[in-house]
């Protein structure tokens, strides 16, 4: 039972992450925003 109480805490938290994250880069002006996979290339090399 308490672990699922735990995965709706986390659920919410990362839906509220993803929206934040959408809005912000739909704030952007600066044309594309790079994916996180992008991101993730960049960082690797």
């Amino acid at each position: 039972m308490g672990e699922e109480g735990e995965n709706t805490v986390t659920f919410q938290k990362n839906e509220k992450e993803r929206m934040w994250r959408v809005r912000k880069e739909s704030q952007n002006p600066h044309g594309k925003v790079k994916s996180f996979k992008e991101l993730k290339k960049d960082t690797e090399k």
